[in-house]
């Protein structure tokens, strides 16, 4: 079994009162971000190594972040890409 690496999903969003992340390594469920006091919304999990897609939803907006590499998802718009080493 591979080693498992701490990721930290992040995303400056001051002005907002929910942000969640979703993606292919939580099986697309919600999982909140905690705001930060510099206005960060940070979160992290352990992951294997490998390719993961993830969005966030910022007060039920879908965004991505914006310095975030991206790919096609099947709904017309983009995910980010998060590589594990």
């Amino acid at each position: 079994m591979a080693n498992k690496k701490r990721v930290y999903f992040t995303l400056e969003a001051p002005g907002a009162d929910d942000v969640q992340v979703l993606g292919s390594f939580n099986k697309w469920s919600s999982r909140p971000l905690k705001q930060q006091k510099d206005g960060v919304w940070k979160t992290w999990t352990n992951l294997e190594p490998g390719i993961y897609e993830y969005r966030y939803v910022v007060d039920g907006s879908w965004i991505n972040k914006p310095e975030a590499e991206v790919v096609e998802n099947p709904f017309g718009s983009t995910n980010c890409v998060e590589r594990v080493a």
